[in-house]
């Protein structure tokens, strides 16, 4: 499941947030709980917007991608 979560980040997410200047990082994924912990850096570490990004992009994506994941949480 890590495999999966870090390639879809890779290739689906990450080259939008580098874009504009951000970063993202993978931590976990709690499979009890469905929880993929990232972490947010550069641009978007402390930007006012991240909060949006990631429940609009990176959990939209993950979720559609990878039916098993539930949440996504920036730790």
């Amino acid at each position: 499941m890590k495999e999966k979560i870090e390639k879809i980040i890779e290739e689906k997410i990450r080259p939008f947030l580098e874009a504009d200047g951000g970063g993202i990082e993978f931590v976990e994924f709690d499979q009890d709980s469905g929880q993929v912990k990232v972490r947010l850096k550069g641009a978007c570490a402390g930007c006012p917007g991240a909060q949006m990004t990631m429940s609009m992009g990176v959990e939209a994506v993950l979720k559609e991608e990878i039916p098993e994941v539930k949440q996504v949480v920036a730790v």
